[in-house]
C-alpha cells in the first residue's frame, strides 16, 4: 500500500494554501501547491476565463504523477472541486481529503482583498457552480482561524479513523 497523502480542498479563497503549509510544517511533510502545476491555465484564469474539464484533466494527471513520485506522504493544496476530479487525482493513490467549507460571500471578500493573484473575484461563481463537496472528507469551517483548522486536521490524522473519513 502506498503512503496516504492529505489533500486540503475547496474553492479558491477558502484558505487551502495557508492551511496546507501549516499542516505540512507541523507534520514535517512536504507541501505541494496544485496551482504550481497549472501551466498555461494560469494565463487563462488571469484573463478572467474559467477552466473547463478539458483544461483540468492534464493538470490533474500531472498532480497524480507528482504524488506517485513522492518518497513519502505529503500535503497537497488542491481545489478538487468535483468527484470526478478527485477520482482522477487519486487514481492508484491513497488520499484523504479535508474540505474547507466556506460561503460565497466570505470568498468574495477574500478574493477582493488579494493583491497580484492571477485568480480574480470574477471567477468565483464558476467554482461554486461546479462544486461537489466531498461526502467522504473531513469538513472544516474555513471561517475559523487557520490554526484551529490545522488542529482539527491534525487531530483527524492522529485518530484511528483517519482514512475512513475522506479515504480513497
Amino acid at each position: 500500500m502506498s503512503e496516504r497523502h492529505v489533500i486540503i480542498c475547496g474553492v479558491a479563497g477558502s484558505g487551502k494554501t495557508t492551511v496546507s503549509e501549516l499542516v505540512a510544517a507541523r507534520l514535517g511533510w512536504p507541501c505541494v501547491e496544485a496551482d504550481d502545476f497549472h501551466g498555461t491555465n494560469r494565463d487563462k484564469m488571469a484573463r478572467g476565463e474559467a477552466l473547463t474539464d478539458a483544461d483540468r484533466w492534464p493538470w490533474l494527471d500531472r498532480l497524480n504523477a507528482h504524488l506517485k513520485a513522492q518518497a513519502g506522504p505529503c500535503v497537497l493544496a488542491c481545489s478538487a472541486l468535483k468527484a470526478a476530479y478527485r477520482a482522477r487525482l487519486g487514481d492508484g493513490l491513497v488520499l484523504s481529503f479535508a474540505f474547507l467549507d466556506v460561503a460565497p460571500a466570505v470568498v468574495a471578500a477574500r478574493l477582493a482583498a488579494r493583491q497580484g493573484h492571477y485568480f480574480g473575484a470574477g471567477l468565483m461563481d464558476s467554482q461554486f457552480a461546479i462544486l461537489e463537496p466531498p461526502a467522504d472528507a473531513l469538513r472544516c469551517d474555513a471561517t475559523l482561524p487557520p490554526e484551529v483548522i490545522v488542529d482539527q486536521i491534525l487531530g483527524w490524522i492522529g485518530r484511528s479513523d483517519f482514512g475512513e473519513t475522506g479515504g480513497r
